[in-house]
């Protein structure tokens, strides 16, 4: 390019900054003179004035008239929520089967769980939004504990903020813990649970225990003892379930790498039943041996006068026996476990809550579950396919069999084999 042509687009770019310059001062002076004017004639009318209102065309207006800005109305978009499918659908239109699918219980007892928690959950509004209804936040933590979708699929799906959906999965946990946990996760009738075992075939006994493990997150600290034998990180649920596989007994938060022995050995379960506390002390004679009320568990479990094991190694007819009765009754804390984490799939993905949240979370689901049983909520086919789907990549580790075994409690299984 020539250099004269250089100097003459130089001095075309600094005339039009000049006239541009010239016009918005001129601009400026006559909004200047006329708000003067304005004012005078105000004041001498003795009328106010909005001084923000001013006339003539702005410095913006003039850029555009030069050409160089585009005349573009700017906007800002903000996303709508909406409630409509809540108030207007789920709470008027949908049947009992729709509950049932989406929030694993019928629409009785989802309004009887709500005036369950209502006293740890009532808020008031305020200027400056409306609170959300008891229900509607109870519905938004079904639904979250439910399925594994993200929170902001449950708040887009519920008009909410994303935000919203985590704090009332923990308003309705806390809840749950504080008003039900001691009310529902309870031993109840033992008469009527010995009784159920004896009709499965083994005598005097008062619960099925077992541990299984809750995937999560890898924690900041000590994040290696939340690695189990399967390799991923996981929180150990341990529970003692009834005849009917409803929770009699929780135990929730060791890491995923202790030993189920171990978890038990420190739980206040095993001191209980160790100091002979836990149950009536009904004891049968089984021979010449007297046996108390006694728990089933797996060979990962010490065996002792309280707690019956199966036999390993090998084993002749009579020891097969003890093992299928013992086996066919234990199954129920299985079952248990498969129904609790069919119902609430997100303990089945990893959760990204804190180490504190996510205890409560679990136990909450614990207390959600034993509700749903005791009301007789159906549990669908379906549930069960997608569980083991989702856990396909979280397999529950294999816990390696303890032999300890106490004289006592030898004597005992001999005499029930």
């Amino acid at each position: 390019m020539e250099p004269s042509a250089i100097i003459a687009a130089v001095l075309s770019v600094v005339n039009t900054s000049r006239l541009i310059v010239h016009l918005f001062q001129r601009q400026m002076q006559r909004n200047r003179a006329r708000r003067q004017r304005k004012l005078r004639e105000d004041m001498n009318s003795e009328r106010g004035t909005d001084l923000s209102q001013s006339t003539g065309p702005r410095p913006v207006e003039i850029m555009v008239a030069m050409g160089h800005v585009d005349p573009v109305e700017r906007r800002f978009w903000a996303r709508e929520t909406s409630t409509d499918w809540w108030d207007r659908i789920v709470l008027q239109v949908w049947d009992e089967s729709q509950w049932l699918r989406n929030f694993r219980m019928r629409k009785g007892t989802f309004l009887e769980l709500c005036e369950l928690l209502s006293p740890a959950l009532k808020r008031q509004d305020t200027r400056m939004r409306a609170a959300l209804t008891i229900q509607k936040r109870v519905a938004i933590a079904l639904w979250k504990l439910a399925t594994p979708d993200s929170y902001r699929s449950v708040a887009n799906q519920f008009g909410v903020g994303k935000s919203t959906v985590g704090v009332a999965v923990m308003q309705v946990a806390h809840a749950i813990i504080d008003l039900l946990l001691s009310k529902v996760v309870t031993l109840g009738d033992v008469q009527v649970i010995i009784d159920g075992f004896s009709a499965m075939g083994f005598p005097n006994c008062g619960g099925a225990i077992d541990g299984t493990h809750i995937p999560i997150l890898g924690l900041d600290h000590q994040g290696s003892q939340y690695i189990n034998r399967k390799g991923y990180f996981s929180m150990v649920l341990q529970a003692l379930v009834d005849h009917k596989g409803r929770f009699t007994n929780i135990n929730v938060g060791w890491p995923g790498k202790v030993h189920d022995a171990r978890v038990f050995k420190n739980s206040g379960l095993f001191r209980w039943l160790q100091d002979g506390v836990y149950f009536p002390d009904r004891k049968i004679t089984v021979g010449d041996v007297e046996m108390p009320i006694v728990i089933l568990g797996d060979p990962a479990y010490p065996l002792m006068p309280w707690l019956m094991k199966p036999y390993t190694g090998a084993l002749d007819t009579e020891k097969e026996l003890f093992n299928y009765r013992l086996s066919k009754c234990r199954m129920v804390v299985e079952c248990a476990f498969g129904r609790l984490k069919g119902r609430w799939r997100s303990l089945l993905t990893r959760s990204d809550l804190s180490e504190t949240n996510i205890l409560i979370v679990i136990a909450a689901c614990c207390v959600l579950h034993n509700l749903c049983e005791s009301k007789g909520e159906p549990f669908m086919a379906g549930w069960g396919v997608e569980a083991n789907r989702l856990s396909a990549d979280y397999a529950q580790p294999d816990t390696r069999a303890i032999r300890r075994a106490q004289r006592d409690a030898l004597c005992i299984r001999e005499a029930l084999k």
